[in-house]
């Protein structure tokens, strides 16, 4: 039962193949050319455009892989027509419609194609269910009021789901002053962060094995506290991340992780509020020192509930 790692940017997919090998199973790491992975090392690789999809699928199955999980960050690539390959013609239409929706509409088609070749899809979270935390109160306190942004947010967030746009938003005092569009959560928080040189660790657990701790403190002294003394536009506001109503899990769940907390803080936020069950949390350690650090909160919140 080979799987197949469709493996897009970010350090979902190098948590993923460290999680699979530690077990003792090698995937195949699958990469659309144009968007080459962070994983790294000597794996079985197998490298595709949407122009070849129907060679790419016959590929698999002679490669003897049964499962494919789509992992990571994965961009919209510009098709030539003129590398269209016979096996692919008939997925064309469908292809084209797919590239016409919005994210989860898109990745929908493209669970059907596989499951029509006899492919099992499945999640991150079906290879690695520790990457769903548990309910409650993870990091701090919540602060008063949060009832009145949590009302917001899911209000928000249920119009963004009908117009199949982001999954997390930022709101403060009951209103919304930021929401997620295709760039990301990252980059939604880097617009409202001081202007500041932005310092980055990975997310990748091959290169943070030894010395996450490490790097978290150093940053914590830089750029983190440099921004606690800048007038952060949002200032006071709460990360708010969860599925589109209706999302399709298996290979679009949401995901916070060092980059995102660390983001959270040079924005100048108080905290960071993810639906229970329906986003991932990545390096929990460093999103724990990160958040501790600076005085903030992490609520893995079941849909509904009250402070």
């Amino acid at each position: 039962m080979t799987l197949a790692l469709i493996a897009g940017q970010g350090g979902l997919p190098p948590f993923l193949t460290k999680a699979l090998l530690e077990r003792g199973e090698v995937p195949v790491i699958c990469e659309i050319e144009q968007f080459p992975s962070d994983v790294k090392g000597e794996l079985p690789r197998i490298g595709f455009r949407l122009e070849t999809l129907g060679t790419f699928l016959k590929i698999l199955k002679e490669t003897g892989v049964t499962r494919i999980c789509m992992a990571g960050a994965m961009r919209r690539p510009g098709v030539d027509v003129t590398l269209i390959d016979t096996a692919t013609m008939p997925l064309v239409p469908r292809v084209q419609a797919a590239l016409t929706k919005g994210d989860d509409g898109t990745l929908r088609v493209f669970i059907e194609i596989f499951e029509e070749a006899g492919f099992e899809v499945i999640g991150a979270a079906d290879i690695v269910p520790e990457i769903l935390p548990r309910p409650g109160v993870i990091i701090g306190s919540l602060p008063a009021g949060i009832e009145a942004d949590m009302t917001a947010a899911e209000a928000a967030l249920a119009e963004m789901g009908a117009s199949d746009q982001g999954q997390a938003l930022v709101v403060r005092m009951g209103q919304v002053i930021a929401r997620e569009d295709t760039r990301g959560t990252d980059a939604m928080l880097a617009d409202l962060a001081p202007d500041i040189p932005q310092t980055r660790l990975s997310d990748d657990p091959f290169e943070l094995a030894g010395d996450l701790l490490d790097s978290v403190a150093d940053w914590l002294s830089g750029p983190a506290a440099e921004a606690k003394q800048q007038e952060a536009r949002a200032e006071g506001g709460i990360l708010f991340k969860a599925p589109k109503p209706g999302q399709e899990l298996r290979v679009d769940m949401p995901l916070i992780g060092l980059k995102t907390a660390m983001g959270a803080a040079e924005a100048g936020l108080k905290g960071i509020v993810i639906q229970a069950g329906g986003v991932m949390l990545l390096n929990p350690e460093g999103v724990t020192q990160v958040l501790q650090g600076q005085g903030m909160f992490l609520w893995v919140r079941t849909p509904g509930e009250t402070a």
